[in-house]
């Protein structure tokens, strides 16, 4: 064969997966901007603000709610913060850290307990019936709270995909970059070398 038409080949076939890379790379572009538009504007729905310097607590440790702190929350990073930084530290306050789960299953036993009662009054009576309700509050607080939370880290999991699709892209463009630059040279070096220059002889 000989080496002018070994270079063409070589150069063509680089050239067209250079193609199909950058095709790709642009597929994963276009993925990692909607997740990453779709993550803003779904965020930026639901109108939360960071709390302010001002109104951080002293002991407040989390690097991140100073960083944001008075910020709106828009993205993927933002809404991790807040959900394992604010809510589920605030959450941890309800019921000594107890969760939604724990916490249902408590008020459906005191809520058992008084239906037993229904009849009866006086002092045991009362007391169930206030144990049900300070335990009704803080299911549906822990309801509440831990609803937004999932949903702040799906959110931000989402983006994460986004951020992974973007970095995906970058590599598509590179390789894509090279190949192209690699098929040049096989051209160029095709149309440098002598026509009956031949290699790969078969004896």
């Amino acid at each position: 064969m000989k080496r002018r038409t070994l270079d063409l080949i070589f150069a063509t076939g680089g050239l067209v997966t250079a193609g199909l890379m950058l095709v790709l790379g642009l597929v994963l572009q276009n993925q990692a901007d909607f997740a990453d538009s779709y993550v803003h504007d779904q965020l930026a729905a639901q109108k939360i603000v960071f709390t302010p310097t001002k109104a951080l607590g002293p002991d407040t440790q989390a690097a991140c709610l100073k960083a944001n702190a008075g910020q709106a929350l828009t993205s993927g990073k933002q809404a991790e913060c807040y959900a394992n930084s604010y809510i589920r530290v605030h959450l941890t306050d309800v019921n000594q850290g107890k969760t939604y789960a724990e916490t249902s299953g408590a008020q459906r036993a005191v809520e058992s307990q008084l239906t037993a009662l229904s009849d009866q009054t006086g002092a045991p009576a009362e007391q169930l019936r206030a144990q049900n309700d300070e335990l009704t509050a803080k299911v549906q607080t822990l309801f509440r709270g831990e609803t937004l939370r999932g949903l702040l880290l799906t959110s931000y999991g989402f983006s994460i995909f986004g951020d992974r699709a973007q970095t995906a892209a970058y590599v598509c463009y590179a390789l894509a970059l090279v190949l192209f630059l690699a098929a040049i040279a096989g051209y160029v070096h095709a149309a440098t070398r002598r026509a009956d220059h031949v290699i790969l002889t078969q004896e």
